[in-house]
This record gives C-alpha cells, sequence and structure tokens, in this order.
C-alpha cells in the first residue's frame, strides 16, 4: 500500500471470508462457485472500509485535519467511522434520497452529513467545486489515487485464500469501475512478484439496467462511456458518469470478460437467491453480481464447468427498503 508510515485506522478491516457456496453453485448448475464476502468487513460492512484505511491514513501523512467525501452510501459509512478513529472531523456528502439506513449509518458517527438534491454524480461536481476551495482530503477526490489502492486488497485476499492462485472468472459490480481495475492490478502484481504462478482470470462486470453506462460501450462495441441519469433500486452502484469506466471495460475486453447488467426485478431474486442458498444477506449491489452472474451462465458466457467468484461488497441490512 502507498502509505510511507504506520496505518492510522482500517486495523480490523479486510481479509474477509472467501467461501465455497455449494448450495448456490447446485441452483445455478455450475461445479464450483465462491463467495467473497465483504458484506462482513469491519467496521462498517462494505468493502469500503479498505479504500477508506489507505484514503485516510495518507491523509494524515498530508497534514490533512478534515477528511470529506462524495457517496452512495457505503463510502460515507466508512469515512464517518474511521474519521472517528483517526481524530479527523469530517464531512460527508450524499444525493437526498438515499435509504434512511446509510443516512443514519453515518450520522451515528456524529459528523457533518449534507444531503444534496441530486444524484451521485452531481454530488460528485460539488464536492470537486469544493475540493477546490477548501483545505480538506476528499478521499474521492484529489486523494482519490490512493484510496483506490485499497482495492487491491480485495484481489490479494482472494488470491491467497485460494491457495495463492488466480480465479479462472470473477465478476464484480461496476459503480465507477474503480473496484475492477485494483483487482486486476492487485492479482496482477502477485503475478509479477512470482507469487502466483499464472494470471488467466477473465472479468465479468455487473451493473443494474437503470444504470449500466459502461455495460452500454461493452455492448455497442465503443470505447466511448455515455453518461446516463440512474434509475435503479441499486443506489450504492448508480454512478451515471463512471469516473474509471473507461478503463474497467478495456479490462473485460482484454481478459475475454463480459459486461452485463440485470433489472430491478432481477437484483432482488438474487439478493434473495444468495440468502436462501448461503445464508448471505447482501445489499442491492450484491444483489446484482448474483443475478448478473446467473444470466452469465445461462447465456454460456460463463461455462459450467468452470469455477467463478463472485463479488459481494456490502451487507443488506444497510438496505432493506429494497426488499
Amino acid at each position: 500500500m502507498p502509505i510511507d508510515g504506520e496505518p492510522v485506522c482500517g486495523h480490523t478491516s479486510g481479509f474477509t471470508p472467501l467461501v465455497e457456496a455449494k448450495n448456490l453453485a447446485e441452483a445455478l448448475r455450475i461445479k464450483k462457485c465462491y463467495i467473497k464476502d465483504d458484506s462482513v468487513n469491519h467496521p462498517t460492512l462494505s468493502f469500503k472500509d479498505r479504500v477508506v484505511a489507505v484514503a485516510l491514513s495518507k491523509a494524515k501523512e498530508f497534514g490533512f485535519k478534515t477528511v470529506a467525501c462524495a457517496s452512495t452510501g457505503n463510502l460515507a459509512n466508512s469515512v464517518a467511522a474511521h474519521s472517528r478513529y483517526s481524530g479527523f472531523d469530517c464531512y460527508v456528502f450524499v444525493p437526498y434520497d438515499l435509504e434512511t439506513s446509510k443516512i443514519l449509518s453515518s450520522l451515528i458517527y456524529g459528523v457533518n452529513l449534507v444531503a444534496v438534491e441530486g444524484n451521485y454524480d452531481e454530488v460528485n461536481r460539488l464536492c470537486a467545486e469544493i475540493a477546490m476551495n477548501f483545505p480538506w482530503a476528499f478521499v474521492n477526490v484529489n486523494i482519490r489515487p490512493y484510496y483506490a489502492e485499497g482495492s487491491k486488497t480485495y484481489g490479494f485476499e482472494i488470491a491467497e485464500q485460494l491457495g495463492f492462485r488466480a480465479p479462472k472468472n470473477i465478476v464484480i459490480p461496476a459503480a465507477s469501475g474503480s473496484l475492477v481495475t485494483k483487482i486486476y492490478k492487485g492479482l496482477m502484481e502477485f503475478y509479477q512478484l512470482g507469487l502466483i504462478s499464472e494470471f488467466k482470470t477473465k472479468f465479468f462486470i455487473a451493473q443494474a439496467q437503470g444504470c449500466a453506462p459502461i455495460v452500454n460501450a461493452f455492448k455497442e462495441n465503443s470505447s466511448i462511456i455515455k453518461p446516463v441519469k440512474p434509475k435503479t433500486i441499486a443506489k450504492s452502484i448508480a454512478i451515471g458518469n463512471p469516473a474509471d469506466g473507461v478503463y474497467a471495460l478495456e479490462i473485460v475486453k482484454k481478459t475475454g470478460g463480459y459486461a452485463e447488467a440485470v433489472t430491478d426485478e432481477e437484483i432482488i431474486e438474487g439478493i434473495k437467491l444468495l440468502a436462501e442458498t448461503k445464508g448471505i444477506f447482501t445489499e442491492t449491489a450484491g444483489g446484482v453480481t448474483v443475478a448478473v452472474t446467473k444470466k452469465l451462465i445461462e447465456k454460456g458466457i460463463i461455462p459450467r464447468e468452470e469455477e467463478v467468484v463472485i463479488s459481494i461488497t456490502g451487507n443488506g441490512l444497510k438496505t432493506q427498503e429494497a426488499v
């Protein structure tokens, strides 16, 4: 990780379970299925605890006193929690129509929460302007390169938990596209270091039909990501103008993967299927990855005789309204 000293937070984040989901594999009629389960990440039950640990540690090294973020919920929760532990003042900016439980899960830490009347992309534009005028560390604006590196640990852990090898297929939810790029980077670094002997993983992007700019570009065989206005229950990945979309798309293409989207109804069925077969209650982003995995298997894009890792990035207790 790109920090010079000791981390100031995130000491108990990461190393979440990679579990074989035999009942789910049977339901999907495939040979083997694994769940990388960040719904139990500490302390705020999403993969964002990984990225915030790196971002706030770097913010402390740079001498910032205040941290902030634009968020669809999970990042706000994580920045709020980690800021209390690390001794920062904190401001989190979210869309006004965010799920109530995610708003409460930030306010409980006693931080400054600003609800903006607009979608995530409008919130993000506002935060970019604030970052130009205030000496604040916006984890996903002015210190984004450090924040993004935290996602590599998701890839590192999958390889280690599989006995130091890369999986055959991995399905990843895409909002900004950053997680896709950093899982790829993490596995590539392990390969270059000789910690895994080969790296032939196929990367699959999962999005909701109501906000699928990367999927749209893939299916149009275009390198241009056209922004969309989000309209989906999967608010945690509802980014209509993804900052890393073009790079995520490039990874899907060069690894021989695919990009697919699912309806809100399919998302809910995905949440229920994972709960009923593995006992894991995921939020809407996880419902997207499960539903997309099912769709890709049914289309024959992911062969039934091959293993697949499904990325579960957040906890369903935060988005109970969706179901």
